[in-house]
């Protein structure tokens, strides 16, 4: 957006000088069409003049004033020429102007959408991350639920102490495996004494 702003104002910059360009453009036309009207006036003053046989000096003082004219008359058509050098160069920095306005306003449209995608890929990944919390939590709650019913049992036979404190994994599985080989052992008796 700043870079959009810039541009804007070169380019209003620019075609302002643009239009200062082509006023003076046409006042220096409309100087040099009064220098033309002025010369041909002198020149047909002179003529008439000259037909007229008037004085030498008059006729001198009237070439002296076409002399004048005419250096008026190019000095006018170089300045014209030197605002139509600067004009022609100020349409090309407005038109490249122009341009890399339209491709900064391209980019930032495509920054844009690129942007609502991730932000539409951030939403869809909350929304998961949001299911994925919730099973975590109704896995880890049935999973605590079974591990309580596990040590329940193991620790409700016969024999067994009661924890006092919080019972480790590995605290179970050695009650379990002490439950385990205490049957097999039983079982083994059983079948060497012939009881089925």
């Amino acid at each position: 957006t700043g870079v959009i702003s810039s541009l804007q104002r070169q380019l209003e910059i620019q075609e302002s000088q643009l239009r200062r360009m082509k006023s003076e453009k046409e006042m220096l036309h409309k100087e040099l069409r009064e220098r033309e009207n002025q010369l041909q006036a002198m020149s047909t003053k002179f003529f008439s003049l000259r037909e007229e046989q008037k004085h030498e000096e008059t006729m001198v003082t009237i070439e002296k004033e076409n002399h004048s004219l005419r250096q008026v008359v190019a000095e006018q058509e170089s300045q014209l020429a030197e605002q139509n050098k600067l004009i022609s160069a100020l349409q090309g920095t407005v038109s490249q102007l122009q341009a890399e306005l339209l491709t900064s306003r391209y980019h930032i449209h495509k920054q844009q959408r690129a942007q609502e995608a991730i932000q539409s890929q951030a939403e869809t990944l909350q929304h998961k991350e949001l299911q994925t919390r919730v099973a975590l939590e109704c896995i880890t709650s049935r999973f605590e639920r079974f591990r309580s019913k596990i040590i329940q049992a193991t620790f409700s036979t016969a024999g067994s102490k009661p924890p006092q404190a919080e019972v480790m994994d590995e605290e179970v599985l050695e009650a379990m495996q002490k439950i385990i080989n205490e049957r097999m052992e039983f079982h083994q008796m059983l079948k060497q004494k012939g009881i089925k």
